[in-house]
């Protein structure tokens, strides 16, 4: 097994690229293997560690269908859904809770 090379941060080569970096690109990894990685150091735990893939080797995104509309805004509907008061919040609802905030207040206060 060969081993990936390692650049410093900010120090990556032209021609290669993060997900997120080929995501505005609108491009997306198409099945390729990681090509290099980017290392950042830090103080007191290990380095942040990004993974780069050739940009030449990318796919475009795949487009949005409509059932894939559809299902992406079932699941935030029911990530937006207070599963007490059955409401939608107007934001998705945070797992440490489990409620929206005015029904994990009045729980809390009780």
């Amino acid at each position: 097994m060969a081993t990936l090379p390692v650049y410093r941060w900010r120090l990556a080569p032209d021609g290669m690229a993060t997900r997120r970096q080929l995501r505005a690109m609108g491009l997306r990894p198409g099945g390729q293997e990681v090509a290099a990685q980017v290392e950042r150091p830090r103080r007191r735990r290990g380095p942040l560690v990004a993974y780069l893939y050739r940009i030449d080797r990318a796919k475009p995104v795949r487009p949005m269908t409509p059932g894939r509309r559809s299902a992406l805004a079932k699941a935030m509907t029911a990530r937006r859904t207070c599963p007490s008061c059955r409401r939608d919040a107007g934001y998705c609802i945070p797992r440490s809770l489990g409620m929206c905030v005015p029904c994990s207040d009045i729980e809390s206060a009780a």
